[in-house]
């Protein structure tokens, strides 16, 4: 099967120190493919790179055989990937419907004067972007605050709504950097249930993910990075059995086990 996403010797350095060395790995459709390895090991430093607001030093990313390095985040969103952060990234009094509507705005197609003018083609297309979003709400158990300000939402909330804006752009390959985050246990086990039924969907899902229980349950292939290097690759229960692996990251032996 043909890969989805080729990430090729890709190198990144900041002013003379190495974040990213010669990295290779590939992600192919259907998957969910994570991504493990100690603070600053460099794995959103990887994302970055996939997503476009980083530019590697070296080598090449290819998505569906297209190289994507030196493109804007924009045209890579486009082409089909999209991405939910780290730390959330939301905007100061904006709903959950207009976080949403946000992730739709590829699907608006016209200019600034025909949006003045507000034609009828202008709300016929907002009406069917905002039915679209509220669907997209109702689907992901959220349509109880669409209308209201995401900053004032618990955390787990605003994990979901940065979700559901991910989603919306109807993406082949979504990027989720530490989704688990400040979740509690009960909030875990519903995002993993969710990222499950979004590939199932169709959607190939590459993740980053502290929580090894959490990791193990979810990804098909783990691949594991140590000081920008790419360490280890293959079925999560073959990496936790590294040696390299173990004693990178993971532990001793016996709490692997």
């Amino acid at each position: 099967m043909d890969a989805l996403l080729e990430v090729r010797e890709v190198s990144k350095s900041f002013d003379g120190l190495v974040a990213l060395a010669e990295v290779t790995l590939c992600i192919h459709p259907g998957q969910i493919k994570g991504l493990i390895g100690p603070n600053g090991a460099g794995k959103t430093t990887l994302f970055n790179l996939i997503a476009g607001t980083l530019v590697p030093t070296a080598g090449d990313i290819r998505f569906r055989g297209q190289s994507i390095v030196g493109l804007p985040p924009y045209r890579i969103a486009h082409l089909g990937i999209s991405r939910t952060f780290q730390n959330v990234q939301i905007f100061p009094g904006m709903t959950v419907l207009e976080h949403v509507l946000v992730g739709l705005h590829r699907y608006t197609l016209s200019g600034v004067l025909a949006a003045a003018a507000r034609t009828r083609r202008i709300k016929g297309t907002e009406a069917a972007l905002r039915e679209r979003a509220c669907a997209l709400l109702d689907k992901l158990g959220l349509a109880a605050w669409a209308d209201t300000p995401v900053d004032s939402l618990p955390f787990g909330l605003q994990r979901m709504v940065e979700l559901a804006r991910a989603l919306a752009t109807s993406p082949q390959l979504l990027l989720l950097d530490e989704p688990g985050a400040g979740l509690n246990p009960t909030e875990k086990a519903a995002v993993s249930q969710l990222i499950r039924k979004i590939r199932d969907e169709g959607v190939t899902v590459f993740l980053v993910e502290h929580d090894m229980q959490m990791m193990m349950g979810l990804a098909d292939e783990v691949a594991v990075l140590d000081h920008g290097m790419l360490l280890a690759e293959g079925p999560p229960v073959e990496v936790q059995r590294d040696p390299q692996v173990i004693a990178a990251y993971l532990g001793e032996a016996d709490d692997v086990a």
